[in-house]
């Protein structure tokens, strides 16, 4: 899984001319689910978004306080874009993403999980597959990504490491035979 989480100030999201979920101070967080995702993922997704320090304690140190100490709001988005890559042309490639059908009932099974483990009644959500309107004053701002697997998505080939390997060997020669060079200038105006 992947989320971009802002704290903010407020957050809505509007469906159409619907308001269909809106917090105060809290979080809003994008999730993106990849059909390699498990329940594992989701668990580890919920307990990070619930306890990320991203507010200020009482004296105002920051980085001091989650949204579940402070007792403030989520506002869960689904957005199956955070899984688009780029690399390619001019199209985003979503194949990564899980697909429409079963995504739904992963993405209420997510947000359920991030009731029971706080409040259900601090949790908010958009219209899952509907075309959104999401406003948010950003407090801060404060953005960060997340992932439950951060290093092992497109793990390196053989071919990619031997690539690299080739790259910093021909990098290192050159700049050997540019040092070389240098010594020998030196040299010289002794």
């Amino acid at each position: 899984m992947r989320a971009v989480l802002q704290k903010v100030l407020q957050a809505s999201v509007t469906v159409g001319d619907r308001v269909v979920g809106e917090i105060g101070p809290g979080v809003c967080v994008l999730i993106g689910i990849s059909h390699e995702d498990t329940t594992e993922d989701m668990e580890y997704m919920a307990k990070k978004i619930l306890s990320i320090r991203v507010f200020d304690d009482d004296s105002g140190a920051m980085w001091k306080k989650s949204v579940k100490d402070l007792n403030l709001q989520v506002l869960c988005v689904s957005q199956f874009t955070l899984y688009g890559k780029t690399t390619k042309g001019s199209k985003p490639d979503f194949h990564q993403a899980m697909k429409s059908s079963e995504s739904r009932q992963f993405f209420d099974d997510f947000v359920y999980r991030l009731g029971q483990l706080y409040d259900p009644l601090k949790i908010q959500t958009g219209e899952f597959g509907a075309m959104m309107k999401v406003a948010l004053v950003n407090d801060g701002p404060v953005t960060l990504e997340l992932d439950s697997r951060k290093f092992s998505y497109d793990k390196p080939s053989q071919q990619q490491n031997a690539a690299a390997a080739k790259a910093v060997a021909k990098e290192q020669r050159r700049q050997g035979f540019s040092q070389k060079t240098n010594d020998v200038d030196k040299a010289d105006q002794i």
